[in-house]
Order: structure tokens, then C-alpha cells, then sequence
């Protein structure tokens, strides 16, 4: 039987070509580079919000929404610091306890 109640998990993971962005509640805590996995201390998503994707229409065009990152779109981030979008979101997850015990402290 699926739980129906409020969401309570605090952490996520957008995984894009070489990177995986992690979340607490809705603002970046840490970045990941896949192919070293290794944590990059100063990327300038850390410490920001996310602020909404970029789609993309068959057409290749692109327009940012406000909607949650869905597969295939790039993550945005607008607020606190310069404009940052990433490559488009190859998948999203829950990232594992012992993966969000060793996030860096920044």
C-alpha cells in the first residue's frame, strides 16, 4: 500500500552527463563530478536555490518553466549569483544515506 500522506524525504539528486547536483529541500548542498567522484567545494550552485529547468521542444527550442526538472531538461538556477544551467537531467533519485552522510561541509 503507498503511502498518501506529506512528503517527508528532504533529499534529492539530478544526475546530469558528468555531474550529479544534490538537494536539500530545494537548495543545492552539493556537487558531485561522476567521473572522479569527487565533491566540488566551489561550483557555483552550492548554496542557491533552484529556481526552475529548461525545456526543450521537439523542435530543439528552448524556454525556461518554473515546473519541477523533469528527465531531459536542465536544471536552472537564477537567484543568488550569476545565471547557472547545467546539461540536461539523464535521471532523477533519492540519494543514499550514507552518500548524504558524506556531503562536504562549505
Amino acid at each position: 500500500m503507498a503511502y498518501k500522506g506529506k512528503e517527508r524525504r528532504r533529499h534529492r539528486m539530478f544526475v546530469t552527463r558528468n555531474t550529479e547536483y544534490h538537494f536539500r529541500d530545494d537548495v543545492c548542498v552539493a556537487v558531485r563530478d561522476i567521473t572522479k567522484g569527487s565533491w566540488q567545494l566551489y561550483h557555483q550552485a552550492l548554496d542557491r536555490p533552484l529556481s526552475g529547468a529548461i525545456r526543450f521542444r521537439a523542435s530543439g527550442d528552448a524556454y525556461p518553466t518554473l515546473e519541477e526538472p523533469r528527465v531531459g531538461d536542465a536544471l536552472f538556477f537564477g537567484a543568488k549569483g550569476p545565471d547557472v544551467i547545467t546539461s540536461a537531467v539523464s535521471a532523477i533519485a533519492r540519494p543514499p544515506k550514507d552518500l548524504v552522510d558524506s556531503y562536504p561541509d562549505f
